[in-house]
């Protein structure tokens, strides 16, 4: 069987807009399928095998019922890595990116840090390898993410230590300190599953998305509250948040006494990041 780009992209207009349809059309037949990038823009046809066309078929089946793909592959890609995603672990957003890169330009070449609620690993692994000297230490309360975020420490060589952690009960150590703690903690409302496209709403971990409506800052307030115990004099706090609570974070860590609070935005413009100082 001969198939196109044009062919793919057929299969998915019900389900996708054109533009969203494109993008898979092209990782389905570059990334899964193995063409040559030249030879794709070229509209040039695959020939497939029969395991190949069944291998389509299944993707296209799956993406028709709104399954990521990324899922589907088994991976994402996260600042130039790949990491592996599993629908126990959220999908690296490129907002996660920008708070990574954020920090990279801020810290220094040693510190410790502490990384809560990890998931895939991806801000833990790629803060070890890019800080060789860092300390890295890794929590999450799902032992299915934490075995996602441990295979992708060892594929990627990182030295990042893990470990199983209810950030809502967790009582510190008077010895544990870090330099840096940072969190992209579940913040969406249960009232905003409304307005939730599909492919997040029924794949995606719920447990690493959602916080009641009554409580939405309650992962921010215990983790800062962690804070003013677990970070060493100066060191710093960042959040990825929802844009809806940026005030409302300011205001909680001014309350807990941090200095020098920032709330920045992501490059779409939308307040995204709160960084503090203990």
């Amino acid at each position: 069987m001969n198939i196109s780009a044009s062919y793919i992209r057929q299969q998915l207009q019900g389900c996708y807009p054109p533009q969203e349809a494109g993008n898979l059309s092209r990782l389905i037949c570059c990334e899964v399928l193995g063409q040559q990038s030249v030879d794709y823009y070229l509209g040039k046809d695959i020939t497939l095998s029969l395991n190949e066309e069944q291998e389509l078929k299944s993707i296209l089946d799956r993406l028709c019922n709104f399954e990521p793909i990324q899922y589907i592959m088994g991976t994402a890609h996260f600042l130039g890595r790949t990491f592996r995603v599993t629908p126990e672990v959220l999908i690296p957003r490129p907002e996660t990116e920008e708070l990574v890169e954020l920090m990279l330009g801020e810290l220094s070449s040693a510190p410790s840090i502490l990384d809560i609620g990890t998931g895939s690993g991806c801000i833990a692994v790629t803060l070890a390898k890019e800080l060789s000297e860092a300390q890295v230490t890794a929590w999450d309360v799902s032992d299915s993410a934490l075995s996602v975020a441990i295979a992708n420490s060892v594929a990627l060589q990182a030295s990042v230590r893990f470990e199983q952690r209810d950030v809502l009960t967790y009582i510190p150590d008077a010895t544990e300190h870090y330099d840096v703690i940072v969190s992209n903690p579940p913040y969406i409302k249960e009232a905003e599953r409304q307005d939730m496209e599909r492919n997040v709403l029924d794949w995606e971990p719920s447990l690493a998305l959602f916080v009641p409506d009554t409580d939405p800052l309650r992962f921010y307030r215990c983790i800062a509250a962690l804070g003013t115990e677990m970070l060493v004099s100066g060191g710093k706090l960042y959040f990825e948040i929802n844009r809806a609570f940026g005030e409302d974070i300011v205001s909680l860590l001014h309350e807990l006494k941090y200095r020098d609070i920032r709330l920045q935005k992501d490059i779409s413009h939308n307040n995204r990041f709160v960084i503090a100082v203990k």
